[in-house]
């Protein structure tokens, strides 16, 4: 098992293959996902978890299994994409997680955890989050955590986002 990183609750490490049932299930779940683009088809998800199994640290950024210390369990997927907004190359903070886990503080824990990551460990200078207009939990925890709202912007399909950003105090 490789951590990444670990809070008081909550272990965030690469993919193995006994965490791809709970992953699909997560993001096949239509209120899960919600949010964020609606749930996944689950025969393709298995494709590629399977993929992500095989080479968990292929890449530098990715979305990590997070597990709840208590119960053992993925409750969640959290970690760093590459996003391109508006021509511009970016490091989005993201987070997924399971109905069971809502309403405990894992999001603004594990999120503070990643943002000192990627500043102290990754050497990044700034990251962002892209978050559904609706979706006030996501904002109220990206205030939580010290990103300050940028600006609403339109992504590739058309779909607006309220983007929140963060800076490394390094810079």
């Amino acid at each position: 098992m490789t951590t990444i990183l670990e809070t008081e609750r909550l272990i965030l490490r690469l993919q193995q293959v006994a965490d791809i049932d709970a992953l699909i299930d997560l993001w096949s779940d239509p209120e899960v996902t919600r949010f964020m683009g609606g749930p996944r088809e689950r025969d393709w998800l298995q494709t590629v978890l399977e993929e992500t199994a095989q080479a968990p640290d292929a890449d530098r950024y990715d979305l990590w299994p997070l597990i709840e210390k208590i119960s053992g369990k993925v409750i969640g997927d959290c970690g760093l994409l590459e996003k391109e907004v508006e021509g511009k190359a970016e490091i989005e903070l993201n987070y997924i997680f399971a109905v069971s886990a809502w309403g405990k503080g894992y999001a603004t824990e594990i999120s503070k955890a990643i943002i000192q990551y990627a500043f102290d460990e990754l050497g990044l200078e700034r990251l962002i989050a892209l978050i559904e207009p609706e979706n006030a939990a996501s904002e109220r925890v990206a205030r939580k955590v010290g990103m300050r709202f940028d600006r609403e912007l339109e992504r590739p399909g058309g779909a607006i986002r309220k983007m929140y950003v963060i800076e490394s105090r390094k810079q």
